[in-house]
């Protein structure tokens, strides 16, 4: 007899006596019905987790980095200038709390203060719609990159260093490296790799298309209202197009079998593996490095 069928008769037959069937299935209708046990009540304590919480603050302190950069008055970027804040990613300890500065945090803080200070003076982002921030960093921009082309090249004439192994090895690498963290601070941020790649392009595309060609077009102009030719000698330039256009080939390639489920994509994977990486990407670069000097010196022949 089914358990619907029981119940009905429990309702209906309740006054007469029932059969041997019928309390049967009374009985096992009766086995379903909630009852308390030996534990009437139920206590739930409820504890906020600190290593979530923690886990969850940064993650929208990431966001927000990576979605709102920028201040809102001059007060705010001189004040952050000259604060001294603790490095690198964590910048919470386990219990949620924030991280004091360590030493090497205030020695860094009084190398670059000036700069600090100095980067301070940009309009805030909130003004002109982020164009006055825009112009006058890539005023001050051009006039450091000036001061330090012509410090590379006294320094080579100093040391006895042609024009063509100073820009590759110093001006290169002095202006290569601000992009080198930028990129770093961009990938750590961001969930993949697109923006530290963007930044990277988007500086060669400055340096070439507005560093090259806008210093060109001038010099050009300022010749033709003298009635004369601009001329440039192509020097060795072909011989490191070629040169850097081989290992970019090869780095690529690189990116690209990184990119393997086994190898945890560009920017993860096993230890091993990120440092042998590493260590190719910074073999090119010295070899690179090693051919432009031969090339220059006549050790090896250009074209």
């Amino acid at each position: 007899m089914s358990l619907q069928k029981a119940l009905l008769l429990t309702q209906e037959v309740a006054e007469r006596k029932l059969t041997v069937e019928e309390e049967e299935a009374k009985r096992i209708a009766e086995m379903g019905k909630p009852i308390l046990g030996e534990h009437p009540k139920l206590e739930v304590i409820i504890e906020e987790s600190y290593e979530f919480k923690s886990t969850v603050d940064k993650l929208i302190k990431k966001t927000n980095l990576a979605l709102v950069v920028g201040t809102h008055s001059w007060r705010d970027q001189f004040m952050e200038a000259i604060t001294v804040s603790a490095a690198g990613d964590e910048d919470e300890d386990e219990s949620g709390e924030e991280r004091l500065p360590s030493c090497f945090d205030y020695v860094m803080h009084f190398l670059t203060v000036f700069w600090k200070v100095l980067f301070a003076c940009v309009p805030p982002t909130e003004y002109c719609n982020g164009w006055a921030c825009f112009v006058v960093s890539i005023l001050i921009i051009g006039m450091l990159t000036a001061i330090i082309g012509d410090l590379a090249s006294h320094f080579g004439c100093t040391i006895g260093l042609k024009d063509s192994v100073t820009a590759v090895v110093f001006v290169a690498f002095g202006t290569s490296v601000p992009d080198t963290f930028a990129s770093k601070a961009a990938a750590i941020q961001d969930v993949y790799a697109d923006a530290s790649i963007s930044n990277v392009t988007g500086s060669n595309a400055v340096n070439v298309f507005l560093g090259i060609g806008l210093a060109w077009s001038v010099a050009a102009i300022y010749w033709a209202s003298q009635g004369q030719e601009f001329q440039v000698s192509a020097g060795t330039l072909a011989f490191s197009v070629t040169l850097f256009t081989i290992f970019a080939f090869i780095c690529i390639s690189v990116l690209l079998y990184r990119r393997r489920p086994h190898l945890g994509g560009e920017l993860g994977g096993p230890r091993g593996c990120k440092l042998a990486t590493t260590l190719l990407f910074v073999s090119l670069w010295l070899l690179y490095i090693l051919f432009a000097t031969l090339e220059a010196y006549c050790y090896i022949k250009g074209f």
